[in-house]
């Protein structure tokens, strides 16, 4: 459904790469967790995707159209096939807006439909998301945050994507709407065969909705493999401490994870692993630092894909 060669994204007025060399792919109906530290470049990747930035480098295909230049065939390929659920909905509604008018105008996009069926259709995407349809007359500030997310992906929903990118959709909802948010997303792809991106640094959102995982730092992809084994047997340094970093009631840990330094600022990415400025890596590599510190890391996929010289396993 999505694949990402070697994207670059460089932000106009700035001198350097925020992302650089990502590689990712999505098979139809999977869900691809994309997980990292604020700053590491996971929602400008998103962000390229559906076009809000532009990539200054690499290739971005989308059900096997190039959509890379935003532009043409593929622009239109991409407006067609992808939406984006942002963060906060409070944010992304209009808050002029009344529910059925925001439903109206995104179904309104779908080629050939009318705008009285594109009315007729707010009924039937307030039923997907368990809104009410009376409520259709409700402007935003009348819903809670958890009803106002369940809108915001009904708007998504209106366009008939095949692709819908999940930018941090339950960070700002409380525990239990959270839950109920995640089971409408996942019955959402069953019944609709929906693609899913999803962004997050809740890794616990993450293993209950991801089939795989994609781990991001300073810009790039360092992990990428089936959630079970990255969550559960990481192989890269940077998984293992963010793994690490999620508190655990009730049980005391025998070991701690700590990185020394700031993340890495892609203004001054130090040359060969991007990561070694910080990394806790055992006596081997200590050794050899200065192959971390001049070799830009390949990625190896034994037994799932790795940028790192001196792997956990």
């Amino acid at each position: 459904m999505l694949t990402i060669e070697d994207l670059a994204v460089k932000y106009p007025g700035t001198t350097h790469r925020v992302v650089e060399r990502v590689d990712l792919e999505i098979a139809t109906g999977e869900t691809l967790g994309l997980v990292g530290e604020s700053g590491s470049g996971k929602s400008t990747v998103a962000r390229a995707i559906v076009g809000l930035v532009a990539a200054e480098a690499g290739r971005i295909e989308i059900d096997g159209v190039d959509t890379t230049e935003g532009s043409g065939p593929g622009g239109a390929h991409r407006r067609r096939t992808v939406q984006m659920v942002f963060q906060d909905p409070a944010a992304s509604l209009h808050p002029r807006l009344t529910v059925g008018v925001a439903l109206t105008e995104a179904a309104s996009v779908v080629p050939g439909r009318s705008h009285k069926e594109a009315t007729a259709r707010i009924g039937e995407l307030l039923d997907l998301v368990g809104i009410p349809q009376g409520w259709s007359d409700r402007y935003p500030f009348e819903l809670s945050g958890g009803q106002r997310q369940r809108v915001a992906v009904a708007r998504a929903l209106a366009a008939e994507p095949r692709l819908i990118l999940l930018d941090e959709v339950t960070a700002s909802l409380d525990v239990s709407i959270q839950a109920t948010v995640l089971n409408l997303l996942r019955e959402l792809q069953r019944e609709l065969g929906l693609t899913y991106l999803a962004i997050s640094h809740d890794l616990a959102v993450m293993r209950y909705l991801c089939d795989r995982i994609a781990v991001m730092e300073a810009g790039t992809i360092c992990e990428v493999g089936d959630a079970d084994a990255v969550l559960g047997a990481p192989l890269h340094h940077y998984t293992d401490a963010l793994i690490d970093a999620v508190p655990v009631l009730g049980r005391a840990r025998d070991r701690r994870i700590i990185l020394t330094g700031e993340p890495t600022d892609p203004a001054d990415r130090p040359s060969g692993c991007s990561f070694h400025l910080r990394c806790p890596a055992g006596p081997e590599a200590r050794a050899d630092r200065e192959r971390c510190r001049t070799e830009v890391p390949t990625r190896t996929g034994d037994p799932h894909d790795v940028r790192c010289h001196y792997p956990l396993h």
